[in-house]
């Protein structure tokens, strides 16, 4: 069985307090993948960025000072088509960068391909990758990057070498 991941395409990345240009252009692509997943029976998880009212006292709010993904408002929620799977979908909230729950699911789970697709590449793309890496070493880990971006295009694009040297398969099918 495969495993889709989709990391953060939430609201508030896509055009909310974080958002950026670029971000909602791969509402579509994502939002086929899912289908393609779901109709071949294959496994899709999604991951949610979650914060409460008190972020800006925490140490990534320090760091980045400016409130999102909060729990329960319209920017914590998946963006655009996207939002139709948020009720019934697999989903971990994680409150930082990479998920010791998602660490445990693929623990528990083996796969034979993990593709990565969402936002943004060079902070929980990359975080994320490299935990799935580390779970499941002999599993094939793909990051599609036509489907992640990032607010900075430099630092995507270092993202995907490192990546690259992480043995993780970057394929781009944009």
């Amino acid at each position: 069985m495969k495993l889709l991941l989709v990391i953060d395409y939430q609201k508030d990345f896509v055009d909310g307090s974080l958002g950026f240009k670029g971000a909602e252009t791969l509402e579509e692509g994502i939002y086929s993948l899912v289908k393609e997943y779901q109709k071949n029976k294959d496994q899709v998880l999604f991951t949610f960025d979650t914060h409460s009212k008190d972020y800006l006292k925490t140490s990534e709010g320090k760091y980045l000072p400016v409130e999102h993904c909060l729990k329960g408002t319209p920017g914590w929620e998946l963006y655009g088509k996207l939002k139709e799977f948020q009720a019934d979908a697999l989903k971990i909230e994680k409150p930082t960068f990479g998920s010791l729950e998602l660490i445990d699911y693929l623990k528990n789970n083996n796969f034979e391909e993990i593709k990565l697709v969402g936002l943004v590449s060079n902070i929980c793309i990359l975080a994320n990758a490299v935990i799935c890496k580390t779970a499941q070493p002999e599993t094939k880990v793909i990051v599609d990057a036509s489907l992640t971006k990032s607010f900075d295009d430099d630092l995507n694009k270092k993202t995907f070498d490192v990546l690259k040297g992480l043995q993780v398969e970057v394929i781009n099918n944009g």
